[in-house]
């Protein structure tokens, strides 16, 4: 279960994204606001760590896959994948990350691949009481097959992002553009104005 707040964050993810976007290979140059297209949720099972992914769209641009952390401290080693740090009005200072490094989104992805988590379930906390939301999107397994993942040894950036485990190799697609045909075990999502389930993210095998 994913609580949220009612509360402000400064700088916004948004406004994050805007500042990192044209950083990345794979980001094609545009103008105007960066829009927020939908996004999914995984649970931590230690109730610790933020693990949202945005789609997002820059000016008429296509649409980006973001996968984000959030954490109360900074993240050993991962300096290179730091979006950068926020205010929030509840919780304090947050460690915003690229989470394609963070080894709780690179588990929980590996889980979902294979079917053995689902997208966490949105409730917006008010007055003290847990209310559920909606969420802007759906995700599922394709054919729910794969190990769970292990070590992070290197990230590769790209489109996709390959996130190479001890026992698995993740592709994260970053522009949703409805162009990656992709075989066996995957995430896929649909959301308004995508009814048709796209590829998010897809899984291969490393170690028998």
């Amino acid at each position: 279960m994913a609580l949220l707040y009612r509360a402000t964050l400064h700088p916004t993810k948004l406004e994050l994204l805007a500042e990192w976007l044209p950083t990345r290979s794979w980001y094609t140059e545009a103008t105007g606001e960066v829009d927020r297209v939908a996004g999914y949720r995984f649970d931590d099972p230690a109730g610790a760590v933020g693990v949202e992914t945005l789609l997002v769209r820059h000016g008429g641009g296509p649409v980006y896959q973001v996968p984000m952390t959030y954490r109360d401290a900074p993240l050993e080693g991962a300096e290179d994948r730091l979006l950068g740090t926020a205010e929030h009005s509840v919780l304090g200072r947050r460690w915003m990350y690229d989470a394609c490094a963070d080894p709780v989104y690179v588990t929980a992805l590996a889980d979902a691949i294979a079917g053995r988590v689902a997208q966490a379930e949105e409730f917006v906390d008010v007055d003290g009481e847990p209310h559920r939301r909606e969420p802007s999107m759906r995700v599922a397994a394709r054919t729910g097959e794969g190990p769970p993942a292990g070590a992070v040894e290197r990230v590769v950036d790209g489109d996709p992002t390959l996130i190479v485990t001890a026992t698995v190799e993740l592709a994260v697609v970053r522009r949703l553009t409805g162009a990656v045909g992709v075989a066996g075990a995957a995430l896929t999502g649909t959301w308004e104005g995508q009814a048709e389930p796209l590829p998010l993210a897809y899984a291969t095998v490393t170690a028998g």
